[in-house]
């Protein structure tokens, strides 16, 4: 159950530094902390009820007061972060914590985009690089399946400025907003399985993983590479395990993105790079108010967003 409750302001400690937040948006990682997904997730995040009782990641703000120490912010300053590693608390009017946790904001943006880009966008974009530093490449094929979640959406537009020929996988009725994109070709997974086309990619991004190891690495071109970021218990265990094994005896690559580092600095800096050249913008597909965060909650765990849910305040 999810419920609002009344706290005091925080008080910023050293090194800290207190926002009032304008805007925050939905992850599946939201959800996670709720019904978690994988379901072996609960051995470590509770298994009747969830251990933690904050939920949100993805804010936007301004700076109300600084901890002593801090150098880089000062009251006033337009500030974003992923509050996934400081206790998750961004479904709130004032969020506290350490002054790394947050970057100025893109300039130009309002606190609604910004919002949707501290989660979202850094995995998207560091879904197009491998442990070691590969990356995609000016003229790879490149699928995103799950394009227009929270995460695809980001991932077309990245792939697109790094060159590729990317082509999308959603449902029907998503297909349009996939395109808009910049996707160079769309496939309605109700209707076709994207590893099953005769097609073959040099790098495949799987949002919520449903494909078999085997259909992806049929799929892959020689020297391809598959990165999941989710899926079913099942899934996510073949892509853990079974997928980096069978890639020590092959030149393809498949497995899970354990290389996620949140809001990496250098990331966040490329996707501000992206912005400034109009190569990258947020799709907002519904904003709720702070008071609605169920309906928020339960609009993107039915799978009927297209793009990002944005709370206010």
């Amino acid at each position: 159950m999810v419920r609002l409750e009344d706290l005091d302001v925080p008080v910023p400690a050293e090194g800290e530094v207190l926002v009032q937040v304008r805007a925050a948006s939905v992850n599946r990682a939201d959800l996670d902390g709720l019904t978690p997904k994988p379901g072996f997730v609960r051995l470590f995040m509770g298994m009747r009820a969830p251990r933690h009782h904050r939920i949100g990641g993805d804010i936007a703000g301004v700076v109300e007061s600084v901890g002593a120490g801090v150098t880089r912010f000062k009251p006033g300053d337009e500030v974003f972060g992923d509050m996934f590693a400081y206790g998750t608390t961004g479904f709130a009017e004032y969020v506290c914590a350490p002054e790394k946790a947050f970057e100025p904001m893109p300039p130009g943006m309002s606190f609604e985009e910004a919002a949707t880009l501290p989660h979202s966008a850094i995995l998207a974009l560091q879904a197009m690089r491998l442990r070691k530093g590969r990356t995609v490449k000016p003229g790879d094929r490149v699928l995103i399946v799950g394009a227009s979640g929270n995460v695809g959406p980001f991932a077309v537009q990245i792939a697109k400025a790094m060159g590729a020929q990317v082509t999308g996988v959603a449902s029907t009725d998503k297909l349009d907003m996939v395109r808009s994109l910049g996707a160079d070709h769309v496939l309605d997974y109700s209707k076709v399985n994207p590893t099953r086309t005769g097609e073959r990619y040099d790098w495949i991004v799987d949002m919520d993983s449903y494909l078999s190891i085997v259909g992806v690495r049929r799929a892959l071109k020689r020297g391809g590479a598959y990165v999941t970021l989710g899926g079913s218990t099942g899934t996510i265990l073949l892509a853990l395990v079974a997928g980096p094994l069978i890639s020590l005896f092959s030149d393809k690559w498949t497995g899970l993105l354990l290389w996620w580092k949140p809001f990496h600095p250098p990331d966040v800096e490329r996707l501000k790079e992206l912005i400034a050249a109009e190569q990258l913008m947020p799709v907002i597909d519904r904003r709720y108010p702070l008071t609605d965060v169920v309906a928020a909650l339960r609009h993107v765990d039915e799978g009927r967003a297209r793009g990002k849910v944005v709370i206010t305040f």
